[in-house]
């Protein structure tokens, strides 16, 4: 026997004819074997090796890129399937649909097992070949696994990472132009795609079609991507790669398995500070600027409004016809109110609105997105000068010392609100009077004789009528 297993191949299968002489001779076994019987022997090998033996590793699959291999300490989530020299399973992660997660090379794995995984790369694929006294020696391990058997696994190496490990950042993108950075405190719009190491995508952004829209530096994401979203311009990319204790740990969470390496491939829409206020940039402003817009006036002007990443929301030259307001009387959001404020006709202005002063966290439903930073290119065309704060109407001369009676025109001593109306429309007809430009004549004028008809009767009499100047300190919109 000794002669016929020289040569063999695990899972040859020989019929070895030994004669006496090579047997058990004359003597031969008592109760068993005759003596002088020619023995013959159906074998077939299923295991071998020799106390000289190493650890083979035979990779059959390498990524292009290796950036990082598996050193000693490392921490590695791998696959595998687990045979016999024989080609017989005995054991499979596959099978259990849950990664082999471990330390290598402090003592977790059997010794061939941590000397196999060193130098592999995420991605990678290889064949380990363990002598038994390099895995489970001459006891097995008393379940599958008998004594003295070789052992092969198939791996393939989903992620690594060290415990050490700080976040990595790889820039993809940066503007030319990168006038502010991300600080903490700040508020982020940007997209995503998250995966494992190995490529996996477990959530993206871009497929629900909306931004992930957070603070940075306060807790409200994971600490690593706290961190890795800091020092980002606006419409930058980068790749950030989280280490598990710095993303969702041991646990893991929906997708994500447990102590999982995480890449984020970011797009960075906009950002803004709570305490930021609007921001102007004046393009051109002619030479002749003397007259500048203040509250009450009514404006008449173009503008492009956009993202901070360029998106065009909307246009008024695609219109056709200019935009008109009267400054701050709320017509428009409060940041468009202030950067409207101080320009001459003919200026030009960038104004860059943060969303508080904007359209908020809900933004404009299929027009303006939620937290969004708004950027306005305006050119003022038309300014009409308003009336002083709280006066929806003034007179351009001398005012008349029998005014009531005056638009009392059928002198029964009771102003009803046609009259009223016919009054102030022959004083601004006459160029006598002035009421607040762009608004509704027929509301201004309710307004004012609703403000005189104190008993609100529908009729104003001498006793109720009274010019500003007379008010008591009582802020009415009135004559």
């Amino acid at each position: 026997m000794d002669k016929a297993l020289v040569g063999m191949c695990v899972n040859e299968r020989r019929l070895v004819m030994i004669p006496p002489k090579l047997a058990y001779g004359s003597e031969g076994v008592a109760g068993v074997i005759p003596p002088n019987a020619v023995l013959h022997f159906d074998v077939l090998l299923i295991d071998l090796w020799n106390s000289e033996d190493e650890v083979q590793v035979q990779t059959y699959f390498k990524p292009e890129k290796c950036p990082r291999t598996v050193q000693v300490s490392d921490f590695v989530r791998y696959h595998y399937n687990g045979t016999f020299l024989d080609g017989t399973l005995f054991d499979s992660s596959h099978n259990r649909m849950r990664t082999y997660d471990t330390y290598v090379g402090i003592g977790w794995l059997i010794p061939g097992m941590d000397q196999g995984l060193l130098g592999m790369c995420v991605g990678e694929k290889r064949i380990i070949t363990i002598p038994p006294f390099l895995a489970y020696g001459e006891e097995g391990d008393g379940k599958e696994i008998p004594g003295q058997a070789s052992l092969v696994f198939d791996v393939v190496l989903l992620d690594l990472h060290n415990p050490k490990d700080g976040i990595a950042i790889e820039n993809q993108y940066v503007p030319e132009s990168c006038e502010r950075r991300s600080q903490t405190g700040d508020f982020l719009r940007y997209h995503y795609n998250g995966t494992l190491l190995d490529g996996t995508l477990f959530d993206s952004s871009y497929s629900r079609n909306h931004t992930y829209d957070t603070y940075v530096g306060k807790g409200y994401v994971i600490a690593g991507m706290d961190e890795g979203l800091l020092g980002v311009c606006t419409g930058e990319k980068r790749r950030i790669i989280i280490p598990p204790h710095l993303g969702y740990g041991e646990e893991g969470r929906g997708k994500i398995p447990g102590s999982a390496v995480l890449v984020f491939d970011i797009h960075v829409i906009d950002f803004h500070n709570p305490s930021d206020s609007v921001s102007i940039t004046v393009n051109y402003k002619p030479s002749n600027c003397t007259v500048l817009s203040k509250k009450g006036d009514y404006l008449k002007y173009h503008y492009n409004a956009s993202l901070l990443d360029g998106t065009l929301l909307d246009s008024t030259h695609s219109l056709g016809k200019t935009y008109n307001i009267v400054l701050g009387s709320g017509q428009v959001v409060v940041g468009m109110d202030m950067g409207l404020q101080d320009m001459c006709v003919g200026e030009r202005r960038t104004v860059v609105i943060p969303p508080h002063l904007g359209y908020g966290e809900d933004g404009v439903e299929g027009e303006v997105p939620g937290s969004a930073v708004l950027v306005f290119d305006i050119e003022l065309l038309e300014l009409v000068s308003g009336l002083p704060e709280g006066y929806m109407f003034v007179w351009n001369g001398e005012v008349s010392p029998n005014l009531f009676e005056e638009i009392d025109q059928n002198h029964d001593g009771e102003v009803l609100l046609e009259e009223f109306s016919e009054y102030i429309q022959a004083q601004v007809d006459s160029g006598k009077g002035k009421l607040a430009p762009g608004f509704d004549f027929e509301k201004i004028v309710k307004n004012m004789f609703t403000n005189q008809d104190r008993d609100g009767n529908g009729k104003v009499t001498a006793e109720e009528f009274k010019l500003k100047d007379q008010e008591a300190k009582e802020e009415h919109d009135e004559l």
